[in-house]
């Protein structure tokens, strides 16, 4: 049902990736969770993946594609094989959310713009998602009926039910979630027939065979409706490592918004890169001095240290 990769090695290497959403500047959280994912697979032997998570049209440009290519270089994070761009990727990824209607795992939707807009991008911990009511589910035969008693295009909603997904993360040990109780049933494709996030990160990380996931805390909630697609479209499931998030001083989680604290920012202000992959470093209680090379780390590096509490970020002390 999802098309694989044939450049990828035979089962059994690490695969780690690293997926920026270019819609504005990487900041230090993004380089903390991108390095984080970089060491997990250099330190196993492994490969890293490198995608774009590029769907959103209103706000991806290539300007921010260039600008996170540069970030990445600049912290000193290389991968393997061609970069991938979700956009160029949009029909089999709508031809899987199209197979799971057919099989009775989706339906047609034709609710509010907001829930639809709330689908495109990475939902994150603290941000409202109300739970979806099941408006649309059992009402329409198919696309064609839901269409014309809508009289406008429509979405596609994966129906959930009451089962309790556990899965074991790395970092926040077993959690348990119950997907009726949050979010209900969730988008998977957009009334334009863009896909939504969830459904475009299983599929694309099936296809580039990825077998561990390194992103930050603010995705947890995101795990257990991937499982679910995972084994709706009998996939395997990765290892899911979700590193602490980094904040400010005021305990909100670092924004694109914040420019002080981009990456583009600080190699302007002429810091060593070498200086932010200490800090990730130390944030994993690792013992560098205070400029080290990303490599340099690959050997001594280890999941095992790094907590899950957030790690205060103070802007002031990068600009001393």
């Amino acid at each position: 049902m999802v098309d694989r990769n044939s450049t990828n090695p035979e089962p059994g290497p690490v695969i780690g990736r690293l997926a920026p959403s270019p819609t504005g500047s990487l900041h230090l959280g993004h380089a903390h969770a991108f390095v984080l994912a970089w060491w997990q697979a250099r330190s196993r032997g492994g490969l890293v993946r490198l995608r774009m998570e590029d769907l959103d049209a209103g706000r991806a440009n290539q300007q921010h594609v260039d600008q996170s290519l540069r970030d990445l270089e600049w912290l000193g994070l290389d991968w393997d094989g061609p970069m991938l761009r979700q956009s160029e990727r949009l029909e089999p990824i709508r031809e899987v959310a199209y197979s799971l209607h057919r099989s009775g795992l989706a339906y047609a939707c034709c609710c509010s713009r907001s829930d639809v807009r709330q689908a495109l991008a990475a939902p994150h911990a603290g941000e409202d998602e109300p739970v979806y009511p099941g408006t649309c589910r059992g009402r329409f035969a198919d696309l064609r009926q839901a269409e014309r008693q809508c009289g406008a295009p429509v979405g596609l909603r994966f129906a959930v039910d009451s089962r309790e997904f556990r899965f074991h993360d790395s970092i926040h040990g077993e959690c348990r979630h119950r997907l009726d109780a949050n979010p209900g049933d969730f988008l998977i494709l957009r009334r334009d027939r863009t896909p939504a996030y969830q459904l475009s990160v299983v599929v694309d990380d099936a296809f580039q065979g990825v077998t561990d996931v390194v992103r930050g805390a603010d995705l947890l909630d995101s795990t257990a409706r991937q499982i679910a697609l995972l084994r709706a479209l009998n996939l395997p499931e990765p290892s899911y490592h979700h590193v602490p998030l980094i904040v400010d001083t005021e305990g909100r989680r670092l924004a694109k918004r914040d420019n002080s604290r981009s990456l583009t920012a600080l190699r302007d202000a002429g810091i060593d890169p070498r200086q932010v992959i200490s800090w990730v470093a130390r944030n994993c209680g690792l013992q560098v001095p205070s400029r080290v090379g990303a490599n340099e780390v690959v050997s001594s590096f280890t999941l095992a240290n790094v907590t899950p509490s957030p790690i205060e970020c103070r802007i002031d002390d990068w600009y001393r």
